[in-house]
């Protein structure tokens, strides 16, 4: 069976609960505190909980935050291909979580940021694999190491770029290089927009394969209006499953990790997309990034 791959960084979210954000040199109280295992975390616990074989690649440090990363993925059945950083701890993210379910963040680097492209090579990715890799991994000192990794692998593994906010922003050499080895790409609708210079959702996604290339998927994710799907010439929308939301962190990388899941378990792209959706719908009503729900979960859901 296919593997979902990720090269990403593996993060500790500290999720701080607030009525509000408090003004430029305010304070304001937090309700509640919660820790969990973020970053590429949030896809591969989605993946193996769809019944996908996940492996991380990324760094990890010694210490609480790389130990509560470690058990994470261990509980969830996913493998990690790196071995502890000595004498660096995993870094992470306070997420500020106020009543509309909209998140703000501040990150904390740590050992993660020492991946090289011979740690990186420890996947050892195989043509019909789906290796992940985000556009935060592209900022330094991690971009060199990625872009000489991406070099190594082989034809036939199916490459997946979640760009994020940044990708757009950067130099228009470094992103040629990654799209030239690029087959999916997966975004939100805002990301497709700030990348192609578009306003008409709409019309994204065929600007997308323009530039990566004709060989290209193409998944943009609408919130609750869905996703569209494009390949082979056309685009589909594949309709969400609204529902009242309690916490949006990490739904569209249970979007991802299910998506991509499915395909490693032989469904096609629209059906991949629609049993994705239908886990994002699930993840919004739980609280915490490990919130995707199992495959058993999303058949009922369905049903």
């Amino acid at each position: 069976m296919p593997r979902v791959l990720h090269t990403a960084q593996a993060l500790v979210d500290v999720i701080l609960e607030v009525p509000a954000l408090p003004p430029r040199g305010g304070n304001v109280n937090a309700t509640s505190e919660q820790r969990y295992a973020g970053g590429a975390v949030t896809i591969l616990v989605a993946a193996a909980r769809t019944g996908a074989q996940a492996v991380h690649g990324g760094a990890h440090g010694t210490g609480l935050n790389g130990d509560l990363v470690r058990s994470v993925l261990d509980e969830a059945g996913v493998q990690v291909s790196d071995e502890p950083r000595p004498d660096d701890d995993t870094g992470y993210c306070v997420g500020l979580l106020e009543p509309t379910a909209e998140r703000s963040f501040l990150t904390v680097y740590g050992a993660e940021r020492s991946v090289t492209a011979a740690s990186l090579a420890r996947l050892d990715p195989q043509p019909g694999d789906l290796l992940c890799i985000s556009g935060y991994t592209l900022f330094e000192p991690t971009r060199g190491p990625l872009l000489e990794f991406l070099d190594t692998v082989p034809r036939g593994v199916e490459v997946v770029l979640d760009p994020g906010e940044p990708f757009a922003s950067f130099p228009t050499e470094v992103q040629d290089r990654v799209l030239e080895r690029t087959t999916v790409w997966t975004s939100n609708a805002d990301e497709a927009r700030a990348f192609t210079g578009l306003d008409s959702l709409q019309d994204t996604p065929e600007a997308l394969r323009r530039r990566i290339g004709q060989r290209a998927v193409v998944v943009v994710r609408d919130g609750s209006r869905g996703c569209i799907v494009f390949h082979h010439g056309r685009g589909t929308h594949i309709p969400a499953f609204p529902q009242k939301a309690v916490d949006t962190n990490g739904a569209g990388d249970t979007h991802t990790g299910v998506m991509l899941a499915e395909r490693a378990l032989g469904a096609d792209w629209e059906s991949a997309a629609t049993r994705a959706n239908a886990a994002a719908a699930i993840a919004v009503t739980r609280r915490g990034p490990q919130n995707a729900p199992t495959r058993a979960e999303v058949d009922e859901f369905l049903a």
